[in-house]
């Protein structure tokens, strides 16, 4: 009896476990989404790495969450077969989770020179740009209290006077409050927005790299029970 009530805690446990998992699918799937929206408002979605990376959430966001529902029916059923495949494809997603991690700590120590040339680019189009994506530069360098990649003079190219920036530049802004003001520190952040945007990316990309970890160790304990359960249901136990 008591190894009955143990694989019927297990079965729930598993269960359960399953259903955040389910949620968690939902909840990438919608992350991804927003991602991917707020990169096309961004610089980053310029580099085909860091675009690429919403859409890779989105994917993996769907596939837990057919794994997590396959999951959930298969220890509602107690099918052997369901469960077994279900900690089948929880290991694969494992081996993808620690991979992405990998990936995502490599791709971290490449951040400055994907900003430093996104950054340029932006600078360099921002004359011809559209209002939506001029606005974009100008919101950055407000919220970041910045100015240009490394430092003010990297707008010497805005006006023909090549002593102006953006507005977006300046300590208070105000209507043309950056023309002339390029190097007045009283007016013009003098700060480039690269350091800055670099350590965001960082901080955030870290919290991922938690987050993975910690998915993947409750993914692992999924497989204990899974296997606990597989061995109940093999042996005969009435489950119910």
């Amino acid at each position: 009896m008591a190894v009955e009530g143990g694989m019927k805690c297990v079965k729930f446990l598993l269960f359960f476990f399953n259903f955040i998992f389910w949620l968690c699918g939902i909840a990438l799937i919608v992350v991804g989404i927003l991602v991917q929206v707020g990169f096309h408002e961004t610089l980053i979605i310029r580099d085909v790495s860091a675009s690429a990376a919403p859409v890779v959430i989105i994917a993996i966001g769907v596939v837990i969450f057919f794994i997590a529902f396959f999951g959930c029916c298969g220890a509602w059923k107690e099918s052997n077969c369901m469960i077994t495949m279900f900690a089948i494809l929880l290991f694969l997603i494992i081996v993808v989770e620690i991979a992405a991690v990998i990936v995502g700590y490599v791709f971290r120590n490449k951040l400055s020179n994907i900003v430093q040339d996104s950054l340029t680019d932006m600078i360099s189009g921002y004359k011809n740009g559209t209002d939506e994506f001029r606005s974009t530069l100008d919101k950055l360098q407000e919220d970041l209290k910045c100015c240009g990649v490394n430092s003010s003079s990297d707008w010497s190219s805005f006006r023909a006077d090549g002593n102006s920036v953006p507005d977006s530049c300046c300590l208070t802004l105000s209507t043309n409050c950056g023309i002339n003001a390029m190097t007045n520190a009283a007016i013009v952040h003098q700060k480039g927005c690269h350091d800055a945007l670099e350590a965001f990316l960082k901080k955030n990309i870290l919290w991922v790299i938690v987050v993975a970890l910690v998915i993947a160790g409750l993914q692992i304990l999924g497989i204990v029970f899974s296997c606990l359960l597989i061995r109940g249901i093999r042996s005969g136990y009435e489950v119910m």
